[in-house]
């Protein structure tokens, strides 16, 4: 609920402040992964450049997904203590800096370092990033921001490789890092200059109702339902009245808005923050989150490790450019699939509260979670036994984006239906998601190679479709018991 009496409250900002704000946050996380899973065209290059081996080549993108979830731990409460933007501002810069260096870089392993501080960087957008939906926007608006955000997390996974086969065929893969310097500086500016604190006190806001032609919201951004209009002439007038006793605050200059102090959070402290989201580990609706995301991340990074080998190799011998095609399916499944997580998924939530007398239950968004258990699956078929029959490219790109229907899909709808259940904490809640997610997907990841070449690519796959279906399945219960669940978990005092 936005403040009536505080035009600085985010939910009261105008729609474009909104959109710059959050465009930023977005530009930013798109090139965390532009430049990093953006590369992996150039990884067949790079391996004959600094004579490494697959394994070792891979590790350009392996451990860089360790530390982009691992630093979600430090960045989180970092953020929550001291403001997003100070955070924010560092960050971006670091990243910028990060950049420069990888495209400097005149060995392996300082190229690898330059990654593995980027991820750093980058990690600080995960969750804080996710969090920021719900401070610049309503509930009925969640949805379809978080698709955005979603998607440019796995936009620069698929749109940074289709680019990068194009600028390693053209010039040298430097210029993938150099392009990402240039983009990522830019954005630092417009994060100085543009994107205040969104981070915003509400416990201490009055529940009182409001007229209906009061003018303290926008009503195109305002949320449905979300005031009550008194009946009678005495509510109107009792309203009124609590209103008026309260002192407007006055608007903040844009020298104010652009300060890194945002006052520090009351009766906490630095270490509490750091420990405070770990218990909420035990929360189904978090294990579901993290586990969904996990494997829609690791089969689609598998595939980016996998293809340069496979397609740059005998039989095929393409080159780089024509490898980084592969990612059009891939963009085109990253697109689908948030728009089925996201604007879908909302419209399909709104017509189950009205069927259900305006009521609305969190656990609709895990209803259409079959889609991407069905999909994904299919489509680790599809690549696993085209490579292993040298099948047409066809059967490769179809496989590709079919996968990575899941990578947007499943996080939005789950990640979504997190905020909806934990909405006090839910910054701590993606918090455990994003790092957890990322540090599973490592596991799954760090050994993919030995066993792909072991097993062999059906067997590795029919494997990853298999345990995609199982954890899909673990939706079920969580929509079956979904409201007894969130009742017994409100009691539970694991929240320090």
């Amino acid at each position: 609920m936005p403040n009536p009496n505080d035009p600085n409250d985010p939910l009261r900002w105008s729609r474009s402040k909104k959109h710059v704000c959050f465009g930023a946050v977005c530009a930013f996380t798109f090139l965390t992964n532009f430049a990093i899973g953006g590369l992996a065209p150039a990884f067949y290059i790079l391996s004959l450049e600094f004579h490494k081996t697959q394994t070792e080549t891979s590790a350009l993108l392996i451990w860089p997904i360790l530390v982009l979830g691992l630093f979600n731990f430090f960045w989180v409460p970092m953020a929550n203590y001291f403001g997003k933007r100070p955070v924010f501002v560092f960050a971006s810069l670091l990243l910028s800096a990060a950049y420069l260096w990888g495209a400097l870089a005149q060995s392996f392993e300082s190229l690898l370092w330059s990654n593995i501080v980027a991820a750093f960087a980058g990690s600080s957008t995960e969750a804080v990033g996710a969090a920021m939906v719900n401070d610049l926007y309503f509930l009925h608006q969640r949805g379809n921001l978080m698709s955005f955000y979603v998607n440019s997390i796995s936009g620069g996974n698929t749109i940074g490789p289709l680019i990068c086969g194009f600028v390693i065929t053209g010039t040298s893969w430097r210029w993938q890092k150099w392009i990402a310097f240039i983009l990522t500086f830019i954005n630092f500016l417009v994060v100085v200059f543009f994107v205040p604190e969104t981070r915003y006190d509400r416990s201490g806001l009055l529940r009182v109702s409001t007229p209906a032609s009061a003018p303290s919201l926008d009503d195109e951004n305002a949320p449905p339902n979300l005031e009550k209009t008194p009946t009678t002439k005495s509510e109107a007038a009792e309203v009124s009245l609590e209103r008026d006793s309260v002192p407007q605050v006055p608007v903040k200059t844009w020298r104010q808005e652009l300060s890194l102090r945002s006052g520090r959070p009351k009766n906490t402290n630095l270490l509490k923050l750091f420990i405070r989201p770990l218990p909420l580990i035990v929360y189904p609706a978090v294990i579901l989150s993290f586990l969904g995301y996990a494997v829609s991340l690791a089969w689609v990074v598998a595939i980016n490790i996998l293809n340069p080998f496979v397609l740059q190799a005998p039989p095929y011998n393409w080159r780089p450019d024509v490898n980084g095609l592969i990612n059009i399916p891939a963009l085109i499944g990253n697109l689908v699939g948030s728009w089925l997580g996201g604007w879908v998924v909302d419209r399909y939530s709104d017509w189950r509260s009205k069927k259900n007398g305006g009521i609305f239950q969190p656990e609709t968004r895990l209803h259409l979670l079959f889609i991407p258990a069905l999909i994904v699956p299919a489509g680790c078929l599809a690549f696993g036994y085209g490579v292993a029959e040298t099948l047409n490219w066809t059967a490769l790109f179809f496989g590709t984006g079919m996968v990575s229907v899941g990578l947007t899909f499943v996080p939005i709808a789950t990640m979504t239906y997190v905020s909806d259940c934990y909405l006090p904490v839910n910054a701590d809640a993606l918090e455990l998601v994003n790092g957890l997610k990322n540090i599973v997907a490592f596991g799954f990841l760090y050994g993919v190679l030995p066993w792909v070449t072991e097993a062999g690519y059906i067997n590795a796959f029919g494997t990853q479709a298999g345990i995609y279906v199982l954890i899909m399945l673990l939706a079920i219960p969580v929509i079956i018991f979904g409201r007894q669940i969130r009742h017994a978990t409100a009691q539970w005092r694991v929240i320090l």
